[in-house]
């Protein structure tokens, strides 16, 4: 189905189709796209959105926050479902990085893709921690 693929910035996406993208390409299961104000907050505070494109219709998205010499947090990584195992993804992760080389990039894996990251060269790194409601800080 690989056509004519163009990648670019486009750090003013739409909150519609960045919840198409999310549902297209199973990250929806794990991000709130039945809630527009924070898809719409999450599109809004990402300082580097970089999308896929074919024939204008979206078809990857990597959505990171950076400060651009020492970290970059891919946030979302999401390729169609028509179009993974093309090496979009790949692209994705590579055109982020080539946005600020000197920062670290850093992402947690979907369950579902655990096995991609080594796959085209990524580091593991054990010593992950997160914090997800307040009340679980003791």
């Amino acid at each position: 189905m690989k056509k004519n693929i163009t990648y670019q910035q486009e750090n003013q996406l739409s909150m519609a189709e960045f919840r198409e993208i999310l549902v297209a390409s199973t990250l929806g299961e794990r991000r709130p796209v039945d809630n527009t104000a924070r898809l719409e907050a999450m599109l809004r505070h990402a300082n580097l959105i970089i999308t896929a494109r074919n024939e204008g219709k979206l078809i990857g998205i990597a959505r990171s926050l950076t400060d651009t010499t020492f970290c970059t947090y891919l946030s979302d990584l999401a390729v169609h479902q028509e179009f993974q195992k093309q090496g979009i993804g790949k692209t994705l992760i590579l055109k982020t990085k080539a946005a600020y080389p000197m920062a670290k990039l850093i992402l947690l894996s979907a369950p579902k893709a655990i096995g991609f990251y080594p796959k085209i060269g990524m580091s593991k790194h054990d010593n992950c921690y997160y914090l997800e409601p307040l009340n679980k800080l003791t």
